[in-house]
Parts: structure tokens; sequence; C-alpha cells
């Protein structure tokens, strides 16, 4: 019982300097910047983030180059910036998943090496596509975006072939309404974490290679927004996301 005492106190000095172990600074100072971030690490390590600029209605771009933080704006013609999701390639390049609020539409950005390259991938036929992105590239490089078509509440896929776009609805039953998250295994097949706001339940979908597998992971309640998914060296399913029914942050794993 003596020693309690100073075991208490070896512990609150560890607390403190793990503390003491986290850099916290300021990317980017100008006025009401940093929302809808995503972020990658390069292989050196360094942090690349995209975001939105809410005072311009602008997507940014930030990356530490290893001294300093390198800022730039991605594109600023309308309200654009919503939503992003980054990925960088093998190269290190940054691609950019985003939404354009002003035309509605679902847009992606590259950079090249020397300058960004801008995209439409869906228009949506003149309705409301591109809301809720998450982005992957595969092995060649190519982008994988799954979104939400907000005109018809459908969960939507597009992929990059190496000449075109090609676009798929994968789930219409319901409201399906925001939070997606996509990732590829190391066959290069997608799955996708999202959300039905209809049923409030957290829904998988997944490519086995010939077609598309959906199936409910949660019910319990009102569950499911708020979705990440990852997958582990075996392809298997990892998903955190919110339980709005009591407030609590739930995990699913396929076993």
């Amino acid at each position: 019982m003596k020693q309690l005492p100073i075991v208490l106190l070896m512990f609150a000095l560890m607390i403190t300097a793990t503390a003491d172990d986290w850099i916290v600074e300021t990317v980017d100072s100008d006025d009401d910047v940093g929302y809808d971030t995503s972020l990658a690490l390069d292989a050196g390590g360094n942090p690349h983030i995209s975001y939105k600029d809410r005072t311009n209605w602008d997507l940014k771009y930030a990356a530490w180059n290893g001294a300093s933080w390198e800022l730039e704006t991605v594109e600023s013609a309308g309200y654009v910036g919503h939503y992003t999701s980054l990925a960088l390639d093998a190269g290190g390049n940054p691609h950019i998943s985003y939404y354009d609020a002003t035309n509605q539409e679902l847009k992606y950005a590259a950079w090249n090496g020397a300058s960004w390259e801008l995209e439409t991938v869906d228009s949506g036929g003149g309705g409301d596509v591109g809301r809720y992105t998450s982005l992957a590239l595969d092995d060649s490089g190519n982008p994988h975006i799954s979104y939400i078509d907000y005109t018809d509440y459908d969960l939507k896929y597009a992929a990059w072939n190496g000449a075109s776009w090609e676009l798929q609805t994968l789930d219409s039953g319901g409201f399906i309404a925001g939070y997606t998250s996509l990732a590829l295994d190391a066959g290069g097949y997608p799955h996708i974490s999202y959300f039905d706001l209809s049923n409030h339940n957290l829904k998988y979908a997944a490519w086995n290679g010939a077609s598309w597998e959906l199936e409910t992971v949660d019910y319990d309640g009102d569950v499911g927004s708020y979705t990440s998914l990852a997958l582990d060296d075996s392809g298997n399913p990892h998903i955190s996301y919110y339980d709005e029914t009591n407030g609590y942050l739930k995990y699913a794993a396929w076993n």
C-alpha cells in the first residue's frame, strides 16, 4: 500500500510525457478554412491534406515539404471543395475527389507533376450527384470513387478504366443519403461502407469479381452514419461508425 502514491506519480509523469509528444500546428490561417479535410502520408511520412476554404468556397491543398507547408488553391470556380477525399499515387502525386455545389457534380483533381488536371466525373444528367465522396487508387494509379446521387438518393461508384470513367449505381433501394467510405483489396476490388438513411442502417457493398454483393451490417437502432472502412491483409472489412440512438461509437468486423 505504501508504494501506491509512487506508482500513481510515475503514471502521471508518463501521461505528461506522452502528451508532450504531440506536435500541434496551424497549417493554414486564412479566414475560415479547414472544412472537409482528408489526409494522406507519402513514402517519406510527409502529410498531405485536401480541404475546403469556406470563405472563398475553394478547394485547397497543403503539403509538408520537409521544412514548411506549401499551400495552394486547386480550384476556385464556383462553390467547390466539399466532401474532399485525398489519395497519393506511387509517385507521391495527390489525387482528390470532391463535390462542386455550383454545378452539383462529382469532380476529380490530379497533379500530373507540373499542374492540376480537373475534370467532371459525373454530372448526373442535370441532377445532384457527388456528395460524400471517398477515393482510392488501384495499383495502376487509377482512381475509384464512391459517392451519393442526391437526386435519386442512390449509392454510386465511379472508376477510371484507363480511357474513360465507368459509372455504376450500386444501391437504389431506399434513401441512401450520405457517408460513404471506399477501400480496395489486394485484387483491386472495391469495398464500400455506407449509411442507409431510410432504414437508419449501416450497409456494406463489395465487388466479388462478377457482381456487387450488398448487405446490412447493423440495424440495431439508428446506426451507420460517419462511417469509415479499412481492409485487413486478408481483405476482411473493418468499419467504424456512429450509433445515433445511444450516442455510441461502434465497430464492426467480418470474421
